[in-house]
């Protein structure tokens, strides 16, 4: 079992390459958090508020994303593997080629954009 970090307020907090594999981060504030690199491997993040939130080369796999905001967040070269994201908003989140989604996992359905973020080039 991982760490209990549920409703924690963690807005702009550097957690570059943390190890939260298994972490419990439900309804936690997450807000322009840097999670690049980390390991979110099978982390609970149901309701969690991670808008903007740099996800950059972290690894999600089988994450729990039940209803998360993720908008606006930085996804590029993240692995999304039997991730579950439903309910989860994701419009204007961004991501790349290299971004690994759950099958049949439709990025432009969720109005995602491919590239770099779209807020920050004035789209």
């Amino acid at each position: 079992q991982g760490i209990d970090l549920s409703g924690a307020k963690l807005i702009e907090a550097n957690l570059l390459e943390a190890d939260l594999s298994n972490a419990d981060l439900s309804r936690a504030y997450l807000r322009y958090a840097n999670l690049c690199r980390a390991d979110l491997r099978e982390a609970n993040l149901r309701q969690a508020n991670l808008i903007g939130v740099d996800l950059s080369n972290a690894d999600l796999s089988s994450v729990y994303l039940y209803e998360a905001n993720l908008s606006q967040a930085n996804l590029c070269r993240a692995g999304l593997y039997e991730a579950n994201l439903t309910g989860a908003n994701l419009l204007y989140a961004y991501y790349d080629k290299d971004t690994k989604f759950p099958e049949g996992f439709d990025p432009e359905a969720a109005g995602m954009w491919m590239g770099n973020d779209p807020l920050a080039v004035g789209v």
